[in-house]
């Protein structure tokens, strides 16, 4: 199916989580409508959705009984099947592909995958037993990230290793297994940059940002990022580019290192929307959930403009929801709830967008002030 789909047609969404409610959302001021595949029968998603397959993601019933209700798939998180994902290719267009899948959920087939692209990565080593972690820490320098290659998300599933008892310690911790070694990166900050690319081949690419983290998790996006322009322009040429060597159809998340040195390193990509690219739904004609539907639906890509400057705050845990009737009471702030029932410590539970003219994103202290109540975190 190459032609796009008209109004009225199902995109099927694996996964019942806030990316698939937004996206649900965006598909739906497009004129779709959105089946969720999901096990939670009141999740984020399916409270937005127009139809619903409760059911594994490797349950051939439930795959079977969703594939029957929609026009074309896609997913949400990666964290899905790869074989339940070929059983629907094999019903209807699943985009991105599930070989894209594949590379993503592996770090070690990520990186092989993206120096084989010519695209830069920090150094890494496989690590299948403790003794090979004493070995990868010494190659890289002493200090070494030690990672699972699958699972891990919001700082889960690695440690930093500096001495061989530490390795073997982390080896033996970390499930699971095989682990990846990674560098010690000395980093300026952190960037990310949304790209889609159509059936056609076409691109949009949206605008490099920062992100700073806070325990592992996403704090603030800051849209345009605080870098030189050849700098930002390199990052979404690094995005494209990969893009294109995966073949992509939908949307990718490229998250780099800047190095201290002015380099830049891809560290992971998702094939999927992302948090660092929320602040698009607010700052931006087309925001990433409305490019990832028309990317899957087949239809034309616009320009990823930015009319205005960002910043994204996340809002974790019940301590930041225990705000929220003083955040929507606030003026500035766009608040975005995900409609999470239960509030637990360092869960997603929504996300503030603030503006500012274009070229006038201020600095730390007026970035604090920008966000009111929830400025102190800054």
């Amino acid at each position: 199916m190459n032609a796009a789909l008209p109004p009225g047609a199902v995109i099927g969404i694996v996964g019942g989580g806030q990316l698939g409610r937004m996206s649900a959302i965006a598909a739906a001021r497009l004129g779709y409508r959105a089946h969720i595949l999901t096990q939670e029968p009141d999740g984020p998603a399916a409270q937005v959705a127009a139809g619903l397959t409760i059911g594994g993601y490797d349950d051939p019933a439930a795959l079977r009984a969703f594939a029957s209700e929609v026009d074309v798939v896609t997913f949400e998180f990666e964290n899905v099947s790869v074989a339940g994902l070929d059983l629907l290719a094999s019903l209807r267009p699943v985009r991105p592909s599930g070989e894209i899948l594949r590379l993503s959920q592996d770090r070690l087939a990520e990186k092989a995958f993206l120096t084989g692209a010519g695209v830069p990565v920090a150094p890494y080593r496989a690590v299948t037993s403790a003794d090979e972690a004493e070995t990868a820490l010494a190659a890289l320098g002493g200090a070494a990230i030690l990672k699972t290659t699958r699972l891990g998300y919001d700082g889960r599933g690695q440690r930093r290793v500096g001495s061989p008892d530490e390795a073997r310690a982390a080896f033996a911790a970390l499930e699971p297994k095989p682990l990846v070694a990674e560098a010690v990166v000395d980093f300026a900050c952190e960037l990310s940059v949304m790209v889609a690319r159509g059936v056609d081949g076409s691109l949009a690419v949206f605008d490099t940002v920062q992100n700073i983290h806070t325990h592992h998790i996403l704090d603030l996006t800051l849209a345009p990022a605080p870098v030189a322009p050849a700098i930002a322009a390199s990052a979404q040429a690094l995005a494209c580019r990969i893009a294109g060597a995966l073949e992509l159809v939908g949307l990718l998340g490229v998250e780099m290192f800047l190095a201290a040195d002015g380099t830049l390193l891809v560290n992971e990509i998702a094939p999927r929307p992302h948090n660092s690219g929320h602040w698009t739904m607010d700052a931006c004609p087309a925001s990433q959930f409305e490019m990832h539907v028309r990317a899957v639906a087949g239809l034309p890509l616009p320009a990823a403009r930015r009319h205005s400057d960002a910043v994204m705050k996340n809002l974790v845990g019940p301590e930041a929801m225990a705000g929220w009737p003083e955040i929507i009471a606030t003026d500035g702030l766009i608040a975005h709830h995900y409609g999470k029932a239960e509030a637990r410590p360092g869960r997603k539970l929504g996300h503030v967008n603030v503006l500012f003219p274009r070229g006038a994103l201020p600095g730390p202290a007026g970035i604090a002030h920008a966000l009111g109540p929830l400025g102190g975190s800054t």
